[in-house]
């Protein structure tokens, strides 16, 4: 089967099921894309890697890669490989000097630990084909450049803007005590729209 090789475009708010985000992955070289459901904590891991901050202590998925790597395993790449009542299989495909294994794994976590890795995230023809869609394209950049849709706090996001600087330095505080890194993604991403702007 020929595999289509997918990005992440980006992580929202699931529209269908409350305290879930979605992530979206967009085929490279192509137009159709594939919304995920995923639990808040795997969304926050995976905006954390492809913003590069550093928490203070080692989320999960830090962690795993961490322990991979003690141990000389290398993550090749991920493969979503089948779609059964919208549940996404995946596997990460892994290999140490002696052996290259196929390891199951949600679909959520692998994509955590993909874009640590750095990794390629592939699916199948089939898969895109059953569960891919075409949205209009609106200018908007990949998700390692820019993450939309984020919640900021309690607040809503429009709120954010009737905050003054020194608020949402103290807020962006606050929420990175508390390992909140979506929402400090997007209080940082008001922050510097301010100093552009």
């Amino acid at each position: 089967m020929k595999k289509v090789e997918l990005q992440v475009y980006a992580i929202s708010h699931s529209i269908t099921q409350t305290q879930s985000y979605a992530v979206v992955l967009e085929e490279v070289n192509g137009i159709r894309k594939i919304p995920i459901v995923i639990g808040a904590f795997e969304a926050q891991a995976i905006a954390v890697a492809l913003e590069r901050m550093k928490p203070p202590r080692p989320l999960t998925h830090d962690l795993m890669k961490n322990v991979m790597l003690a141990f000389s395993i290398d993550l090749h790449e991920v493969i979503i490989y089948d779609l059964q009542e919208a549940v996404f299989y995946s596997k990460m495909i892994c290999s140490n000097e002696h052996d290259t294994l196929e390891i199951d794994s949600r679909t959520s976590d692998a994509l955590a630990l993909a874009v640590r890795f750095g990794c390629p995230i592939y699916t199948y023809e089939s898969i895109m084909d059953a569960a891919g869609v075409i949205m209009e394209a609106d200018g908007e950049k990949p998700i390692q450049e820019k993450i939309e849709n984020t919640p900021a706090t309690d607040v809503g996001q429009s709120d954010l803007h009737s905050l003054s600087t020194e608020e949402l330095q103290t807020l962006l505080e606050e929420v990175l005590e508390q390992e909140d890194y979506i929402k400090a993604i997007a209080i940082r991403d008001e922050i510097e729209r301010r100093k552009t702007s």
